[in-house]
Formats: C-alpha cells, structure tokens, sequence
C-alpha cells in the first residue's frame, strides 16, 4: 500500500528528462553544422588576412587596424543584438548573422583600398557577433547548469572541425589563384551556415509556465534589471574576462601573433602559417571538449586559471623572441603553447556566463559578456599598434601577455566559483 505513491512519481521526471533531450540534440544539430561551416570559411582567411592587408602599402601598425575593425564591430554590436534577441527572438539573429557574414566576406574580396577594407571588416564584427550571442543564449535556454560546459565547449569544438581544415584551404588557394579567393570561401560557406537556421525553432522564454533548461520557471524578458550586473562578482568577472580576452585576442584566428610572423619571418608565408593554424586547430578539439567535461565536473577555474596564465606566459614568450631575434623554429613553440591554452579557453567565459545569466533577459546579459569580450579583442591590436609605433613588437608582446598573467590572478583570488552543482556536491562530501 506504501509502493504506490513512489511508483507514480518517477514517469513525469523522465518523460520531461526525454523532452529536454529532444529539445537539446535539435539544437545542437542546427547549431552544429552551421558552426563547422563558419569555422572553415573563418579559419580560409587566418593565414591570408596579414598579406591581404600588406597588399595596400601599410605598415604594421596599420595592418593591425584589420583585426581592430572586425573586433570594433563586434563590440558595438553586442548591445543592440542583445536586446533584439530578447524582443524579437533567438532564430531570426540566427539567421541574419551568417548573411551579412558573407556580405562582408564578398565585399572584402573585392575591396579597392584599405579603408573599405577596415569598412568591410567591421560589417563582418556584427555578422559574427549575432551569430555568436545567439547561439549562446539558445544553448542557456535549453541547457541545465550541469552539463552546460560541455554543450558550449562541445558546439565551440566542433566549430574547430570547420577551422582545422580552413586555413589549410584557404592558404594554398590563395598561393595558387590570389589572396581573394580566401574570402569568397568565406562567403559561401557562411550562406551554407544560414540554411540551418529556418528549421529552428525559437527558444526564448515567454514569461508564464514555461521551463527554462535550468529547471526553474522561465522569467518574461520584462524582468531583467541592469542593476543585476553590478552585484558581486559580476563586475569583478567582467574585469578577469577584458583582461583575458586581450591577451587571447593576439591569438584567436591568428591574428596579432601571425601579423608578428608575417613581418618578423620571411618563412611565414600563407601557406606555412595555414598549416600551421590547421594543425593546432586539429589538435586542440579534444582539448576543448575535456575542457567542458572537467568544468561541469571540477568547477569552472580549473581550467581558466592556469590556461589563462600560460597563454599570457606564452604571449610574453614571443616578446622575448623579437628582442632576441630568435628564429622561426622559436615562434613556433611559442604559438603552440598558446594554442594548446587557447583551445583549453574556448568557450569559458560563455560557460560562466551562462551560470549567472538571469533567464528573462540571457540576451542583453550575454550582450554585455560579449562587450566586455569585444572590448579585450578590440584592445589587443590596440595595444599592438601603439607599443609598436613605439618601441617595436617586444613591448607589444610583453604588455597583451602580462595582461593575460594579470587575468589569472584576478579571477583566482577574486570570483568564486559558479559552478552550483560543483560547489554542493563539494559540500555534501
């Protein structure tokens, strides 16, 4: 008579259990493919973009402006974006953002001077970015705290298929047929990225009875107070990750570091430094994927931390290279261990946002994460531009790396742990 009620109770948790998993693995395959596309059409103009911008008589300091303009465009962007992802929703962002990423990569390829080029470049931070926040904020609104690392890690390694083998790709092609082809790749492969997007289905909470992937009750995007972002640690958070993503923004897509090579080797051509960027990028997918696995299981610092002083310690690597005038062989044990940190980065600072995104109003939250993470890539060629003009590439070097040092301590000592189900079953045991 007493094996009754147990017995009714179980049902319900697994058919929701069932439901959430549906919802989940559609996601994933309509954010997935898009994903490796984008990656391979983003990873064809890593090795390209340092010579392209080369070809319109600039010096370094100026090319450098290249990367600031996709990264400028990115930061402004990340607000407007958010707040359209909580009042129109997440599919029509979704979709929008790989179109203009090809309407950007076209127009590059076919940019008479460097300053449409900087115009071009800077459409192509906003592409990037809709894309971005909305695949993140549909993957908080579908996922439990528990298992969000390795949903964000695993779309975030995935997407490093596509880059494996993009800068190989667009390397060769553009030693063989020109530096444009690398871009109408681009192009094409972002309007591949898009076609998923219409068999979405919207995942924004409609304030009501609705159940968000935390298992609590969905709040209506009325409810989000930007006051929210001033209580501990957010702000302190905030800090770690600019400072962080100035160090990485040398190193994510190449960027900085391969300006640095493309000037300091005569070695590195597009095609050396595409197979270089495509084998770093092969080796860093399980990287990315123990990463979220390790995160979900030990918290959130255990990878941050020490991936995020390494990085930093490598970036200052480099430094010392271009004092010493050491030679290629050198860059590129320098570039490996920030790689292999990067991949171990991908996608935490999405991870810990996700944690404290408030469910009513996850877009214009992840659009302030993404300004902070804008305003770090934005600085990194910033800063590589202006230490350059004065003092050459060691101190550029040395102060985007001391940065990503700095980044580390910050968020040790300083923000605890978001990780809810790490932090209690810690305390039961």
């Amino acid at each position: 008579m007493t094996t009754q009620p147990p017995s009714s109770q179980p049902p319900a948790p697994a058919s929701d259990a069932g439901v959430s998993r549906q919802r989940l693995a559609r996601i994933l395959f309509q954010l997935h493919l898009p994903a490796i596309a984008l990656g391979f059409g983003m990873g064809a103009t890593v090795p390209v973009l340092p010579e392209f911008a080369l070809s319109f008589g600039v010096g370094p300091e100026q090319a450098s402006l290249v990367f600031a303009a996709t990264m400028l465009g990115g930061l402004t962007a990340s607000v407007p974006i958010g707040y359209l992802l909580d009042k129109i929703g997440r599919r029509r962002i979704l979709i929008l953002g790989p179109v203009l990423t090809a309407v950007s990569a076209f127009l590059t390829a076919s940019a008479g001077s460097f300053e449409l080029l900087l115009l071009y470049r800077f459409i192509g931070g906003w592409g990037t970015q809709m894309w971005t926040l909305s695949r993140l904020t549909m993957i908080a609104d579908t996922s439990a705290s528990g298992s969000r690392g390795r949903m964000i890690t695993s779309l975030l390694g995935i997407q490093h298929v596509g880059t494996l083998a993009g800068p190989l790709a667009g390397g060769l092609l553009a030693v063989t047929y020109g530096l444009e082809v690398a871009f109408v790749i681009q192009g094409i492969f972002a309007l591949v990225a898009m076609t998923p997007g219409f068999f979405a289905k919207e995942t924004m909470p409609q304030g009501g009875g609705r159940r968000g992937g935390d298992g609590g009750a969905s709040a209506s995007a009325e409810s989000f107070s930007w006051k929210a972002l001033l209580a501990h640690p957010i702000p302190v958070m905030f800090l770690a990750q600019w400072l962080g993503m100035t160090a990485r923004g040398g190193i994510v897509a190449g960027n900085t570091v391969f300006l640095y090579a493309a000037y300091a080797y005569e070695e590195a051509d597009p095609a050396t430094l595409g197979v270089l960027s495509s084998l770093m990028a092969g080796a860093g997918i399980p990287l990315t994927l123990a990463a979220g696995y390790l995160m979900d299981r030990f918290g959130r610092k255990i990878s941050i931390v020490p991936g995020l002083f390494v990085l930093g310690a490598g970036m200052a690597f480099l430094g010392v290279t271009s004092f010493f005038g050491l030679g290629f062989g050198w860059f590129i044990v320098g570039f490996v261990v920030m790689q292999t940190m990067n991949s171990l980065l991908t996608g935490s600072w999405q991870v810990v946002g996700s944690d404290l995104a408030p469910p009513g109003g996850r877009g214009r939250f992840f659009a302030v994460g993404r300004t902070v993470t804008q305003a770090g890539f934005t600085t990194n060629p910033v800063v590589v531009s202006v230490c350059t003009a004065l003092s050459g590439f060691t101190l550029a070097l040395g102060v985007v790396g001391a940065a990503g040092m700095l980044s580390s301590a910050v968020l040790a000592f300083f923000v605890p742990e978001t990780n809810r189900r790490s932090s209690a079953s810690g305390g039961k045991s």
